[in-house]
């Protein structure tokens, strides 16, 4: 039996306000409400469920969405355009920057619940270290 992510559920302060900026980040819709959950599902099939829920049990947890080239164009032209701060570094080191990890490109934003986003054009350990 093969295993795959089927879905999770991302705590919000506003779940719909969460659902529709990251579609609207990734170009993706928003589903139609199922009980407490607004779902946001990817092109692999894997449904992001956004619940409201009170602040204080928020916990930023990060999402990374693989991406193609014109896609992260698209994205960050999003972003950019909505004035989104983004780095190119989890920890937030370099503000306005974008990665070149792997030969490919990444950043990371915030949600308006402070979940961690990232999207990146290739996965991590697929090509050449940029440092090297």
């Amino acid at each position: 039996m093969s295993v795959e992510l089927n879905h999770t559920i991302v705590a919000a302060k506003d779940k719909r306000e969460s659902a529709e900026f990251l579609a609207r980040i990734l170009g993706l819709e928003v589903g139609a409400e199922m009980g407490p959950f607004l779902p946001v599902q990817t092109a692999n099939g894997v449904t992001l469920d956004f619940a409201t829920v009170p602040e204080e049990h928020i916990t930023t947890q990060h999402y990374a969405f693989l991406i193609s080239e014109a896609e992260f164009d698209a994205a960050f032209a999003r972003i950019r355009q909505a004035g989104i701060p983004y780095w190119a570094d989890p920890r937030r080191e370099r503000p306005g920057q974008i990665n070149r990890n792997d030969g490919g490109r990444g950043l990371y934003f915030m949600d308006p619940s402070d979940q961690a986003m990232e999207i990146i054009t290739r996965p991590y350990g697929s090509g050449a270290d940029p440092a090297a």
